[in-house]
């Protein structure tokens, strides 16, 4: 186990119930699992709000099976058969991910108007006391969004810095995580002023 704690179940309902009550750092998750799939699960913790980073395990090696995973919520995937050491390297990757923003400098509160958002806590805050959590992937989104606010940024470089995967251009993956992500952070989502689609080229943030 590599120092990690580690509650294991080998049946999908099982499996919802220990990460609801437990709260994990990190989910792996396989796709075949007795009781409920791999992908009921990822829908169904989502649903619950749990924002941790989950890595999935699948034999399938189609591209749309990869992205229907992320698409649900998944962070990252692994293709059977893998080695135990590329496990553990994703697994510390995402770890790092999820839990050291707040002390390598970058912005933690971002305003965007009436909407606050707080990286830190993977939290917005909307009128009328509203809040809404964050998954640690629309938190990489954003940040990455950040780094280059007011200018363009494209579906590919999206999927390249932020999933590591070189995808066809034909996938939605961005596309569909942009419209949940905007839906929190926009007062108006169908009229968004700061989460830009610049049709033929990606998207921008706007922070002015």
């Amino acid at each position: 186990s590599e120092g990690y704690d580690v509650i294991v179940s080998e049946e999908g309902t099982e499996a919802v119930n220990l990460a609801k009550e437990h709260k994990p750092d990190i989910m792996i998750l396989d796709i075949m699992l007795p009781g409920k799939s791999g992908y009921e699960i990822m829908e169904e913790i989502r649903k619950e709000k749990l924002t941790f980073p989950v890595i999935m395990l699948t034999a399938k090696d189609q591209e749309p099976d990869k992205v229907k995973g992320l698409n649900l919520g998944a962070d990252d995937y692994l293709t059977k058969p893998f080695g135990v050491k590329e496990l553990l390297a994703r697994i510390e990757a995402r770890l790092r991910r999820a839990g050291t923003y707040s002390t390598s400098g970058e912005v933690d509160i971002l305003q965007l108007g009436p909407v606050k958002i707080d990286l830190k806590e993977s939290v917005v805050h909307r009128p009328n006391d509203e809040v809404l959590e964050l998954t640690s992937r629309e938190v990489e989104l954003i940040r990455y969004l950040l780094k280059s606010a007011n200018e363009p940024v494209s579906r590919d470089e999206l999927l390249e810095k932020v999933w590591r995967y070189e995808f066809s251009t034909n996938t939605r993956t961005v596309d569909v995580h942009i419209s949940k992500l905007r839906a929190k952070i926009e007062v108006h989502h169908d009229d968004p002023r700061y989460l830009i689609t610049l049709h033929g080229v990606g998207y921008m943030l706007r922070n002015s």
